[in-house]
């Protein structure tokens, strides 16, 4: 594999951190452009002493120019926390950095992945949701900076690829977790292994039988590295894990692998929160050979054991921290 010069827009965040990471481990340079809105410097700290690597802190709604040989397009909050706390900000990372991103790829040569989202198929009326969908989602609501945002940014890539010949990639990402993600970031998994950590109740939007489908990071960027190196595809293509499981199964789940005493307790749900989501993932298997491969326990564990760390021990809860074999023997006095 030749080396290539590479640009992760949004390269400190949780998915990005770990796409540099990859990227360096496969001999390339990598230039990471991150504002830290979202992204943390901790994220790519164990980055810094390789000389390959180049953090330019900066707004992707500023234009830059590199000489790159592909761009990696993830500048943009993604958790609904953040997005929505600024959503015109959000709304103009999607479409000026897309367009500073096309510009770039369109003068280079080079070729420009766009991190999209299934969030583009809003509150879906089909499913699983495949790329054929168009979607159903409400262009006026609070979630629509970031919905309509990647909407439009799939529209850009189409319209520079089909007048300019700018060579684009575009994935859809569904619901994706692991190590690094923000402790403050109000994701599913997330919260809910804070939670339990923390021995508090857990927190369930709805009745808790709305459903998601979660894929481990480590899966992701085998996708995406597939998806950038496929030779005449475009996408949109669906990176995902179609098993799916209700938000009450998540929460069991999680408190089960944490050894938690924490109880469940339901508010309402947001407005526009999808009741369904999960990936049709037949495309991505034709054209990509892909498909996920670890399991929702086995991740769980690896993202368990990063909060934990990450954690301050005064804020783990003191049954959190008795050994299993204790554990078990107290609770039966």
């Amino acid at each position: 594999m030749s080396k290539k010069t590479v640009l992760v827009t949004g390269g400190a965040g949780f998915i990005g951190s770990h796409l540099c990471e990859h990227l360096l481990k496969r001999k390339h340079r990598v230039i990471c452009l991150d504002n830290f809105l979202t992204g943390s410097a901790d994220n790519i700290s164990h980055l810094q002493k390789n000389k390959d690597f180049q953090l330019i802190e900066q707004d992707v709604t500023k234009s830059f120019f590199f000489e790159v040989d592909e761009i990696y397009n993830l500048a943009c909050p993604a958790s609904p926390v953040h997005y929505q706390k600024d959503p015109v900000a959000t709304i103009r990372a999607n479409i000026l950095g897309m367009i500073n991103c096309l510009d770039l790829a369109t003068e280079t040569g080079s070729k420009v992945l766009q991190a999209s989202t299934s969030e583009i198929y809003g509150d879906p009326i089909v499913h699983p949701q495949p790329e054929s969908y168009w979607g159903n989602v409400n262009p006026i609501g609070r979630r629509s900076c970031y919905d309509e945002g990647k909407r439009c940014a799939e529209t850009l890539c189409f319209d520079y690829h089909r007048e300019l010949g700018t060579k684009i990639k575009v994935i859809r990402i569904f619901n994706t977790y692991g190590p690094r993600m923000a402790q403050d970031d109000g994701r599913v998994v997330s919260n809910f292994i804070l939670q339990a950590l923390k021995g508090k109740p857990i927190t369930i939007y709805g009745d808790g039988q709305q459903t998601r489908s979660f894929q481990y990071v480590d899966d992701l960027i085998s996708g995406i590295e597939k998806m950038m190196t496929k030779d005449d595809f475009t996408g949109p293509v669906n990176l995902g894990n179609p098993q799916e499981f209700t938000m009450k199964e998540l929460a069991e789940k999680i408190i089960a692998l944490t050894g938690s005493k924490s109880g469940l307790v339901f508010k309402s749900l947001p407005s526009d929160d999808p009741k369904q989501r999960r990936p049709d993932i037949v495309l991505a298997k034709k054209e990509l050979s892909w498909e996920p491969k670890i399991k929702l326990e086995e991740g769980l564990r690896a993202t368990i054991k990063y909060f934990k760390s990450a954690l301050d021990e005064k804020d783990i809860d003191i049954f959190n921290r008795v050994p299993a074999n204790d554990r078990r023997s107290r609770s039966c006095r």
